[in-house]
């Protein structure tokens, strides 16, 4: 299925205007225990009522008579009260009683008739909310980034970059399947649903404030369409795209791409890799997997490694595969770098830390 322009049963699931639209991370009560609590609180509110009009009875007129009333002539009062029926056949004639009507019951009638058509409230309400949160987010989001298409290469995609540091509330993902960007809001992402080949759904994405996207969508013409788009709404954003086939890298780069992952080539290179060397292929492997032992990382070095040999990290566990100084990358192989400079960054293999303390947190656990 293309992940941006159709959804399920062939249908785009974007509203008919082309727009896209925002959604947040959100708890979601499922609808027996909506319907629950609705019927709880209108039995409440009943209950509660019922349970006034029965103590101070002997303010209350039926008929001709004053004071009579029974429990079951409290809940029929309360039943007609709440619903604003008012036969009037039983009517408060003490001052106490009306204060208390005024005072008490009629908050209860309010909270009972929000219950009854909760839902066209829910709805608006929810409706407001939504777009109050979707104006502020676009207010102040900054240096956000972009997942469009959220299959397998977008969710791997932004597991990685929420992996390395990134909050989920700044990873946007953006997909016209309404499943899928449900999927991502519940992994804390901002989704919006749309077809990302229009400019109006980008827009809506804030995607001329961002400063990373990935495009992971199924097919290259579709993504060179994307990409346009995106580099011409972000020209200073960098961009990696996935490519199905290696020979439509050159187009995507022609685009506006920074980077083109060829997804076919680089697994059959993998799998390849993995039956010719098997230890080789099974690092890479890890490598490429976020969630285990090794990782690959940029970052700043630190006051300590400043002037030191890019080769005295390996005693910390840190094997230095280049060195980024003033925007010029020198590979470990070159050599060129002697000692590091303020400013250089570093690009390493390392431990995956955040494993290492999540295997220390369960054995604590566990000793507990």
């Amino acid at each position: 299925m293309d992940e941006v322009g159709q959804g399920r049963g062939g249908r785009l699931n974007a509203n008919p205007e082309g727009r896209g639209r925002l959604f947040f991370a959100s708890r979601r009560l499922t609808p027996g225990v909506n319907i629950g609590l609705r019927i709880g609180i209108a039995a409440m509110c009943l209950i509660l009522t019922a349970t006034i009009v029965y103590f101070e009875r002997s303010c209350y007129r039926d008929g001709d008579e004053v004071g009579t009333l029974s429990l079951l002539d409290a809940f029929y009062y309360a039943t007609v009260s709440l619903s604003t029926t008012g036969y009037g056949d039983i009517t408060p004639i003490c001052p106490s009683s009306r204060l208390v009507n005024i005072l008490a019951i009629t908050p209860l009638r309010f909270l009972f008739l929000i219950v009854l058509i909760g839902t066209t409230i829910e709805a608006l309400t929810t409706s407001t909310r939504e777009e109050f949160r979707s104006s502020r987010w676009r207010k102040h989001v900054q240096d956000h980034t972009i997942v469009i298409g959220f299959g397998v290469k977008g969710r791997s995609a932004a597991k990685t970059i929420h992996d390395a540091g990134t909050p989920a509330n700044r990873i946007v993902v953006v997909a016209s399947d309404r499943l899928a960007v449900e999927e991502a809001t519940r992994n804390g992402y901002v989704g919006v649903v749309g077809d990302s080949r229009r400019e109006e759904v980008l827009r809506d994405a804030a995607i001329d404030k961002a400063s990373r996207i990935v495009i992971a969508v199924d097919e290259d013409d579709t993504s060179v369409l994307i990409t346009l788009t995106a580099r011409r709404l972000a020209p200073k954003a960098t961009i990696v795209v996935s490519a199905r086939e290696s020979v439509n890298a050159d187009i995507l780069r022609q685009s506006g791409a920074d980077a083109v992952i060829p997804t076919a080539e680089s697994a059959g290179h993998l799998m390849g890799l993995s039956l010719i060397s098997p230890v080789a292929g099974e690092l890479m492997e890890d490598l490429l997997d976020s969630g285990r032992g090794l990782e690959v990382v940029e970052r700043p070095i630190t006051r300590e490694e400043l002037g030191r040999a890019p080769g005295a990290l390996e005693a910390r566990g840190e094997i230095v595969l280049a060195v980024i100084r003033s925007g010029e990358v020198h590979r470990f192989d070159q050599g060129a770098v002697t000692s590091l400079q303020q400013a250089d960054r570093l690009v390493v293999i390392r431990h995956n830390t955040k494993q290492d303390q999540a295997i220390a947190r369960d054995t604590n656990h566990t000793g507990a």
